[in-house]
């Protein structure tokens, strides 16, 4: 089955090469490479004297959520994905706020003293897990009042989120997510 999907997987490269090598040059991979295995329940993965390890989280921003702690000798880092947006508004359609405020407690103590390098804005430390945490506090706090128990918002009570987390983190990319995730995480506290 392995074989099959990645046979299928090189023909999108090989479609995606011709498409694409004219604009990136020698930019552009010279062949696609495939994974010849799985990391089931996370893992570590050893890559051209990096240790890579796979730290599976379940629910947060997403349905299944995980972060690489990468060492290099004494060195760390940990690229955290979408579990936390630097200085971007959040993506909370998928109604998890809860279990992502969870996660991001629990990573408070797991990642310490780690250089943090999120999927959205620039390379932090654990502060950019605090300053998601603050975000996700005040976007579910706006959208409980808004709502005031129901499980939904209306197009007027999304609007007044957007306008109210666009106070919270002025200037930042990404206001439409705003109103994108309203419906679910009011779901998600009506329930």
């Amino acid at each position: 089955e392995m074989a099959k999907v990645a046979k299928t997987i090189e023909q999108t490269a090989v479609a995606k090469r011709e498409q694409w090598e004219p604009t990136y040059g020698q930019e552009w991979p010279d062949r696609f490479r495939v994974p010849d295995r799985t990391l089931d329940g996370g893992g570590t993965v050893d890559v051209a004297g990096l240790r890579i390890h796979v730290h599976e989280l379940g629910a947060a921003e997403s349905y299944a959520d995980s972060y690489l702690l990468v060492e290099a000798g004494e060195k760390r880092c940990a690229f955290i994905g979408d579990l936390a947006f630097a200085g971007v508004h959040s993506y909370t359609a998928d109604g998890h706020s809860g279990a992502w405020l969870d996660v991001l407690d629990r990573l408070a103590g797991e990642l310490a003293g780690v250089p943090l390098y999120p999927g959205h804005g620039p390379a932090g430390d654990i502060h950019l897990l605090t300053r998601q945490r603050q975000y996700l506090l005040m976007y579910r706090e706006a959208v409980r009042n808004l709502a005031g128990g129901a499980a939904s918002l209306t197009d007027a009570q999304k609007a007044e989120l957007t306008r109210t987390m666009a106070r919270f983190l002025p200037g930042a990319p990404l206001d439409w997510l705003v109103g994108l995730g309203a419906g679910a995480v009011a779901a998600e506290l009506a329930a």
